[in-house]
């Protein structure tokens, strides 16, 4: 697989889903430490979000404590619990495009502005027919690294 034209190139998020996010505040903020980064809501997306974050610098990762906006409505933020994982990636619609050509399953919404401001797209977590291939049963969000982050972490 040397014709991949893209790399990953570390982890940007992980996405934890529950039905009261202010718990979810409580374990990860108050107890474990984390930083409060921001906030995010989507009636679109069905994800009212706090923005934490692991760490500093490149190395940091966004750690995000979503409820849904309704409960009873798709997508479920909060089933499974450990929602999806980010992936900063050096080129998106390189990776897009060739995994798509190897037969990946993307979720619906294609390349899109995500909840930190970076372009993302979604790896589904089962294939169908016409795209075989997926997330094994996981949610992986493509995240397009910006520039000095591909400087910092990519391999030398």
């Amino acid at each position: 697989m040397s014709d991949r034209p893209f790399r990953v190139l570390g982890v940007q998020q992980i996405a934890i889903g529950g039905l009261e996010r202010e718990r979810l505040r409580t374990l990860w903020i108050d107890l474990l430490g984390l930083t409060e980064h921001g906030q995010y809501r989507s009636e679109k997306e069905n994800v009212d979000e706090i923005i934490a974050v692991a760490g500093h610098g490149p190395h940091a990762v966004e750690i995000d404590l979503m409820q849904p906006v309704d409960a009873d409505k798709r997508p479920k933020v909060h089933d499974p619990a450990l929602n999806h994982i980010g992936l900063w990636i050096d080129d998106l619609p390189a990776a897009v495009a060739w995994l798509e050509s190897q037969g990946m399953r993307f979720a619906p919404g294609g390349i899109r502005k995500g909840a930190a401001g970076h372009d993302v797209t979604f790896i589904h977590p089962k294939g169908d027919e016409a795209h075989p291939k997926s997330g094994e049963g996981v949610l992986i969000e493509l995240v397009q690294a910006p520039a000095d982050l591909i400087t910092l972490l990519a391999p030398k």
